[in-house]
């Protein structure tokens, strides 16, 4: 019987290490709970410890993606103009063939 692969969202995966970290709950007890392999536990664990620091620089993070949002604003604007001119330069042109009798 194969079993189907669960995918835990960021928020579940530290709600479960912090039953071990800050309730004091045993691994064992935790990984029972949520059916899940001390292995995959302590992995959460380690990718948590290796990139928590992440969490402490936000403005970098918050600066650059407003830069690209700016950025991908400014470029949806040029694209809109370019498509009115293009939809504008193609009406013409068809009212050309048509004077022209091509159409």
């Amino acid at each position: 019987m194969t079993r189907k692969r669960r995918h835990f969202s960021p928020e579940d995966k530290i709600t479960i290490i912090r039953k071990h970290l800050v309730e004091g709950i045993p691994v064992s007890q935790v990984c029972r709970e949520h059916d899940l392999s001390p292995n995959l536990f302590y992995g959460w664990q380690r990718e948590l410890f290796e990139n928590g620091h992440l969490v402490f620089q936000p403005q970098k993070k918050n600066r650059a993606l407003a830069k690209l949002e700016a950025e991908n604003a400014k470029l949806r604007e040029k694209l809109g103009k370019k498509n009115e001119v293009v939809a504008e330069l193609m009406q013409e042109y068809i009212q050309l063939k048509k004077d022209l009798g091509d159409l």
